[in-house]
């Protein structure tokens, strides 16, 4: 047993015991007959770095791993990071412009800047991985997975090709959102809405006849050149006579037809609405549903965002080669200058060329450019038909939500998913096995040569440049990650699909699944499904969903059991973090600061389901101080002869006061249990905490502290040792998923072992040997001394005082523990059971049936003690009174900031406890 630094530094143990973890094997123990638990860790880019997201997601992810293992499970967690198409392309052009001379990406060819990637991940990627280290996460590193890895690359390519196979991946000319910074396209779900002010412009859109015009409003101009349609609603009695005849567009002079169809808003504006289907996602369908062919559709803008020439060729030469905001401003003048455009008249009479509007305007998350709606050629998946039996996994229960709330959101962007644009214009990532024939048929293979002979000989194939989008691939992890190489499949009778589940429509894998491996743990070693998935409700449909549909399709199973969503971390405010705010946390500078322990023990704490975090320093400074707390426990027992127990079951107790804290250490055993099997992590971690700091550490240690006897320490009874050596491991144990360095330090110090603490056996909640009278007789006596405790603080008796305690309307029950707990009752509260009435001032506690009277005559000045209460009482009332007021008031209410608010409240909070408390006290005196 080594002895214990009299400083608890974090930082002197981290590093060591991580690296001890690591090297020996200790994240994937060999427990080949042992239950399998898996899960995978949601995959970081290749770019990333940890953020304090990244921190509660994977401290959560560890402590159920770390739980299933010391539960006796062969636990699995699955590491590895996404090669993250976009960000990581991005990183490498841009430290390509910062060379000298600068370069870019098409100054190499394809592969050379593939490689160069490869070798910038090489080098420089995968820098999170290390700072997950740092968390303590015990992911198997042995097996990290990369979504570009050869295994992996593989079974990406087989899962496009068996879509496309089965019909449901297909190529299609549709609109999608396109970011002119990246060249790309994007998902709807990388696209963030912003508030911009804009504006309206009204425009007289003259009839073929010369009989009139028809105004319509918009607030982008410059798309008014690629206009084929004017819609109306056929409900619209004003324009029941007009359609079918046709307008003819100012600058461009081509002739559209006016289209009833319900897309038109008889209430708004005009009730005519100009159609662009060419870059506009409801124009598109109203113009499908007018008859006209994506193919047809007019497209006025380059990958850049520029203006082209359309197919009719009608644009005019000088607006050619104009950004959109160019083309803008050229047009609206032009369409002023010929009488085309309606002027806006504001409240002062005073015309404008427009009507100033807030437009919710679409941006790229990662570029920050405005993104364009942009008719293009991509490859889509038909998630509408891979999404029912994902449906139907959650509405049966083969896949629980938690927090249950979430439920309603998902069914309601599932039940109306739109096909997935799979397809990116990049060069890193997973190009698509597709090849082009001369005449643009697409052959799609898993290899070039069979795609050839898709095509027969002579034949010229060229490949399709795409990529695949990143969340195609990490779909697939789930599985991809457990090796599997397309065919191996569960069988649909195994567990886990539920009652009634079908996967009817989505059946990928034909053949009949292969005999289960010699090893008799099922398919991929029983790592399919896996058992939970931890996530940010953020990626719910980015990824989450995705797994849903991917697994079920080609495994034939649900890909977890569980999904458990976790809200953001918040800034202490309670405002969403972002660099442009300055109100981000590092949280390796926390762990710096305060340790990984701490860190991750405010983050299991603060986690409530359904709930975000806010983010406070303090309480990481008081977790840090936690864990001092138990450093001093543990010195305290080596000093004392508390070693290491050697028993899983509890000792054997006679004193009362081991009774108890053995019934303690169990209730805490099973709130433990209790709250993680329902994921109530700050439950489970809060549970903890109060046992450690109150029961064990405030305490039992002090009860169980030797009596002083002429200033010569005495010594612990054995059985008392026994039973802390005993309690300690188990704290150790159930301490070790949230703060997994200081007890495997403490494990180690309190005696020699033969396996370290990451392999321990979890505890066991055995109430058999339980004794109530004896935890009832503890707890009297512990509520006996808070309350003389008490007493004494409020009323300013000297700490040193010696006081006698006399006892009024005591059952015989009562006496017998008095006597039994005067020598605890003498050194916790520094009184003495007195025999008779008390005389004169004195204090008085009631606890349970009797009252305890402490005498203060002599002790302290009564009568000033009286004023001094009196006055403390008064102002406190008045302060509780003003505050009260103050949050009556409307005003101050809806007015004030909100946090002004909250404070107002806390502070009266503060007010009338105080006030209540200093009544208390001066009842007290009698």
């Amino acid at each position: 047993m080594s002895e214990l630094p009299k400083t608890f530094d974090p930082a002197s143990i981290e590093a060591r015991w991580y690296a001890h973890w690591e090297e020996t094997g200790a994240f994937r123990p060999d427990r080949p007959n042992a239950e399998p638990w898996t899960i995978v860790n949601p995959p970081p880019n290749v770019t990333g770095s940890l953020h304090i997201g990244h921190a509660l997601d994977n401290t959560l992810q560890d402590i159920l791993t770390r739980h299933a293992r010391l539960k006796g499970k062969d636990a699995l967690w699955v590491v590895g990071t996404d090669h993250a198409g976009i960000a990581t392309q991005m990183v490498v052009e841009r430290q390509m412009g910062a060379m000298s001379p600068p370069q870019k990406r098409t100054d190499l060819t394809r592969e050379e800047f593939v490689a160069k990637v490869w070798a910038w991940k090489e080098e420089s990627g995968g820098e999170i991985t290390q700072q997950l280290r740092r968390l303590g996460c015990s992911m198997d590193w042995k097996n990290e997975r990369f979504t570009m890895d050869e295994g992996f690359s593989k079974a990406v390519v087989k899962v496009f090709v068996a879509l496309h196979d089965q019909g449901l991946l297909y190529r299609d000319k549709r609109l999608v959102n396109w970011d002119p910074g990246l060249g790309t396209a994007i998902s709807d779900l990388e696209v963030e809405t912003r508030e911009i002010k804009g504006s309206f412009w009204h425009l007289r859109y003259p009839l073929e006849d010369g009989s009139g015009f028809i105004e319509v409003a918009t607030t982008r101009p410059e798309t008014m050149l690629a206009d084929m349609a004017v819609a109306v609603n056929p409900s619209d009695e004003r324009y029941t006579a007009l359609v079918g005849k046709k307008v003819r567009l100012p600058i461009t002079g081509r002739l559209i037809p006016v289209v009833a169809d319900d897309h038109a808003d008889p209430e708004l504006g005009s009730g005519a609405v100009k159609i662009t289907p060419g870059h506009d996602f409801n124009d598109f369908e109203v113009g499908k549903r007018a008859g006209m062919k994506a193919g047809e559709m007019l497209n006025m803008l380059d990958a850049k965002a520029r203006v082209v020439q359309v197919s009719d060729g009608l644009i005019p030469a000088d607006l050619l080669g104009l950004s959109t905001a160019e083309a803008r401003k050229a047009v609206v003048a032009q369409l002023k200058a010929e009488g085309f455009l309606i002027a806006h008249v504001d409240k002062e009479g005073v015309e404008h060329d427009a009507e100033p509007r807030t437009i919710q305007t679409p941006y790229g998350d990662r570029s920050g450019v405005v993104i364009e709606p942009w008719l293009t050629d991509q490859w889509y998946v038909d998630a509408d038909t891979l999404a029912r039996p994902a449906i139907e996994a959650v509405r049966v229960g083969a896949i629980s939500i938690v927090p249950k709330t979430w439920e309603k959101t998902f069914f309601n962007w599932m039940e109306n998913i739109q096909p997935w644009c799979v397809s990116r214009q990049l060069w890193w990532g997973h190009q698509i096995p597709a090849w082009f024939g001369p005449d643009g048929t697409a052959y799609v293979a898993e290899t070039e040569a069979e795609a050839q002979a898709k095509a027969g000989e002579g034949v010229t194939l060229t490949r399709d440049p795409d990529v695949l989008d990143t969340w195609f691939s990490s779909a697939l992890w789930p599985f991809a990650t457990l090796g599997w190489d397309g065919e191996e499949s569960p069988s649909r009778s195994r567990e886990g699909l539920g009652e009634g589940l079908s996967t009817d429509g989505a059946s990928a894998v034909t053949s009949p699944p292969p005999t289960p491996p010699a090893s008799g743990r099922g398919v991929l070693d029983g790592r399919y499904p896996n058992d939970v998935l931890i996530s940010g409700f953020d990626i719910l449909f980015f990824w989450n969903a995705r797994m849903m549909m991917q697994g079920l399709h080609f495994m034939k199973d649900v890909p977890f059991r569980t999904l458990y969503l976790h809200g953001l971390v918040r800034a202490a405010d309670g405002a969403k973090m972002s660099k442009s705010k300055g109100n981000t946390v590092d949280p390796l500078g926390l762990i710096d600061r305060y340790g990984a322990d701490a860190l991750r023990f405010f983050m299991a704490a603060m986690e409530s389901q359904g709930r975000d975090i806010k983010m406070d320093e303090k309480r990481v400074e008081g977790y840090r101080n936690f864990a001092t707390k138990l450093w001093n426990a543990a010195r305290f027992a080596q000093a004392n002869g508390i070693v290491a127990s050697t028993t899983l079951e509890a000792p054997h107790a006679e004193l009362a006061v081991n009774k108890w804290i053995i019934a303690e250490t169990i209730a805490t055993v099973q709130a433990v249990d209790l709250a993680l099997a329902d994921y109530r992590f700050d439950g489970a971690a809060n549970a903890i905490y109060q046992f450690v700091w109150s029961r064990f550490c405030d305490w039992y240690l002090e009860l169980i502290k030797p009596q002083m006897v002429s200033d010569e320490r005495g010594t612990i009874d054995e059985e008392s040792k026994a039973v802390a050596g005993w309690v300690l491991d188990q704290i150790l144990v159930l301490l070790h998923p949230f703060m997994p360095f200081i007890t495997e330090e403490l494990w180690h110090a309190m005696g020699p072992r033969d396996h370290d603490l990451i392999l321990a056996s979890w505890p066991m909640a055995d109430a058999r040997s339980l004794d109530p009278e004896a935890s009832r007789e503890v707890d009297w006596l512990i509520r006996l001394v808070q309350e003389i405790r008490t007493a004494r603080n409020e009323l300013n008796v000297p700490p040193g005082a010696r006081l006698p305690l006399h006892v009024r309307d005591a059952n015989a029950a009562t006496l017998a523990r008095l006597e039994r707990q005067a020598p605890a009752l003498a050194r916790l509260a520094r009184v003495t059971h007195a025999e008779g009435e008390a005389t004169g001032g004195a204090a008085q506690v009631v606890v349970d049936e009797a009252t305890f009277v402490l005498p203060l005559e002599g002790v302290i000045d009564l009568d000033s003690e009286r004023t001094r209460l009196t006055k403390a009482i008064a102002a406190a009332e008045k302060e509780r009174d003003a505050l009260s007021g103050r949050l009556g008031n409307a005003s101050f209410v809806e007015r004030a900031k909100p946090e002004a608010v909250e404070k107002a409240k806390a502070d009266h909070a503060d007010k009338a406890a105080e006030a209540a408390r200093l009544q208390a006290a001066l009842g007290r005196l009698g």
